[in-house]
């Protein structure tokens, strides 16, 4: 049997970023983290094992005055900020850049068009309701924007008014593209019923769609398939509360049958018998990835793991 670990798996930059600078700033006193500083276990218990503490909402309005809190790479909305402005909190922002970028082009376009009273807008997000950073795009508009994940939901859109259409960084680029599609059809269904609504005809055409997905997560998909491929078994790595986990596990899935979710290298011995039916005469290769919030030295140990069989 030989292991291998795929090289384009692991932390994307923005998470690398947030844990670096949660390691940085612990050597400086104590240091809060406002939800899973990432959406994998084993990691948050590394860091709180250095002394990082985990809190929630409930917590961040308690806190004593001058506490230290981190803000992670999947952003906050605007009350946080409030809040911590309030109580005298203050905040070391590690919020991902393209997720900042994302949050300040949503609040553009909200106060661009939020007095349009003849033309009410609808921005749109493509994204998981309830998700950290979902919560704080909404948040830039006063959390007047509507969350859709798929192209069965778009009754939820009034199609005789402007939309404005953004995604969330991590979601699938041919989501995305059938979303918009699908919203461009319904315009023009809209428009040949003679239907055209107290705003008029020049409402219904109205439609901007901005793909606002990270490049950097999104092309991780082609790769990781790829790398399915190569191998007879894959073992992904990833915490069960990762949304991009699920997601790229699918993908790899996908692209290889024999392909395992884990979430630490004790959960390798339940699928020693897989390994051991799969080995033939030749070789078996057992490939090793994981979502963007998966920390290498995690895929190390249960390549470790892997060899001790």
């Amino acid at each position: 049997m030989t292991c291998s670990i795929d090289t384009n798996s692991g932390f994307c930059f923005g998470v690398t970023r947030a844990i670096n600078a949660a390691e940085g700033e612990l050597s400086n006193g104590s240091l809060y983290c406002l939800g899973d500083i990432v959406h994998n276990g084993q990691e948050v218990k590394r860091l709180e094992l250095l002394g990082l503490r985990t809190i929630d909402y409930d917590d961040l309005r308690t806190l004593p005055s001058h506490a230290r809190v981190l803000l992670r790479a999947h952003g906050e909305p605007p009350s946080t900020y409030w809040i911590a402005q309030q109580r005298g909190i203050e905040i070391i922002d590690a919020t991902c850049p393209v997720v900042k970028k994302l949050q300040d082009r949503i609040r553009a376009c909200y106060e661009a068009h939020k007095n349009d009273e003849a033309l009410p807008p609808q921005i749109v997000i493509y994204g998981k309701p309830g998700h950290a950073e979902v919560i704080g795009l909404q948040g830039q508009t006063n959390n007047t924007a509507i969350v859709i994940e798929n192209t069965d939901q778009l009754d939820r859109l009034d199609f005789s008014r402007p939309i404005y259409l953004f995604s969330q960084t991590t979601k699938s680029v041919e989501g995305f593209q059938n979303l918009v599609e699908a919203i461009l059809q319904r315009k023009r269904s809209y428009s040949e019923s003679g239907l055209t609504g107290e705003a008029g005809p020049t409402a219904q055409r109205s439609f901007e769609y901005h793909d606002t997905i990270c490049r950097n997560v999104a092309n991780r998909v082609a790769q990781l398939q790829d790398f399915a491929r190569a191998n007879d078994i894959v073992f992904f790595v990833g915490g069960t509360k990762s949304s991009n986990a699920k997601v790229l596990f699918n993908h790899c899935l996908e692209a290889n049958p024999n392909t395992f979710f884990i979430s630490s290298p004790e959960e390798i011995t339940n699928h020693k018998s897989k390994i051991i039916n799969h080995k033939s005469n030749s070789d078996c290769k057992v490939g090793i990835c994981g979502a963007t919030s998966t920390p290498l030295w995690l895929m190390e140990q249960v390549k470790a793991e892997l060899e001790k069989l």
